[in-house]
C-alpha cells in the first residue's frame, strides 16, 4: 500500500510536512490568487466573486452577463460578500454559505476545512486558524517538522466582532455573538455570547430563532 501524501495527511488531521513540494506550490496559487483579489481596486460585482472563487479554487461557471448592470449584480446577491484584504493558505477548505460577510484583513489558515454558515457576519480582523503546531520543539522542529489541523465550524446567523480569534477544532453554534478580541478556545452552544481571552460564555440569547 502507497505511503500517503503529505496532502492526504492534512486532510486526515494527521502530522503533516507543510513544506513539502506539493503543498507549498497550493499555497501559492493560493497566494497569487488573494493578490490578485487584494489588489483588483474598483470592480463590479461579478469580478469580486470570480476573484474570490480563484482563491477558493470553486470551478461553478458564473451566471451569463446581463446588459443592465444592475441586473447583473442582482444575480450575486446571495453570494457571499469578502471585503480585501484578505490572507489565505490554501482557499480550497474555505467555505461560505449564502449571504455571509467577512470584513477587511480576515486570516484564514486552511489546514483543515474552516466552515462559515449563511448569513454569518465577521467584524475586521477575524483569524481562524485550523493549523497548529507541535507543543515539544523538538518535534515541532522550524520549518522541516510537521504541523496538524482540525476543522472549524461556525454556524448560521452568528456574528463575530473585530479581531476574534478561533483556533483549531472550536464549533460556534448557530446565531451566536463572539465578543470583539476574543480568543475562542472551545465550542460555544448555539445562541450564546462568548467574550474574553480565553473567550468564556456570557449569557444565552433569547430570540424566536430554532435549531
Amino acid at each position: 500500500m502507497a505511503e500517503p501524501t503529505e496532502k492526504e495527511k492534512m486532510e486526515r488531521g494527521e502530522l503533516f510536512i507543510a513544506f513539502s513540494p506539493e503543498l507549498q506550490a497550493e499555497r501559492d496559487r493560493c497566494k497569487y490568487a488573494y493578490i490578485r483579489f487584494n489588489e483588483a481596486g474598483e470592480v463590479s460585482r461579478r469580478r469580486s466573486v470570480e476573484l474570490w472563487r480563484d482563491i477558493t479554487n470553486d470551478k461553478t461557471p458564473l451566471p451569463p452577463v446581463q446588459s443592465d448592470p444592475a441586473a447583473d449584480e442582482a444575480l450575486f446577491q446571495n453570494e457571499p460578500w469578502v471585503e480585501p484584504p484578505v490572507r489565505v493558505d490554501y482557499g480550497y477548505n474555505v467555505k461560505l454559505d449564502e449571504g455571509a460577510f467577512i470584513n477587511s484583513n480576515a486570516v484564514f489558515i486552511d489546514s483543515c476545512p474552516i466552515t462559515i454558515g449563511a448569513r454569518t457576519m465577521f467584524g475586521p480582523g477575524v483569524n481562524l486558524y485550523s493549523g497548529g503546531h507541535p507543543l515539544d520543539p523538538a518535534l515541532r522542529n522550524g520549518l522541516k517538522g510537521p504541523e496538524f489541523g482540525k476543522p472549524i465550524t461556525i454556524g448560521e446567523d452568528c456574528w463575530l466582532g473585530g479581531n476574534v480569534i478561533v483556533l483549531p477544532g472550536v464549533t460556534i453554534g448557530k446565531g451566536c455573538t463572539i465578543g470583539a478580541g476574543s480568543v475562542v478556545t472551545k465550542d460555544v452552544p448555539a445562541f450564546h455570547v462568548a467574550a474574553g481571552n480565553p473567550a468564556r460564555i456570557i449569557r444565552r440569547i433569547e430570540t424566536t430563532m430554532t435549531e
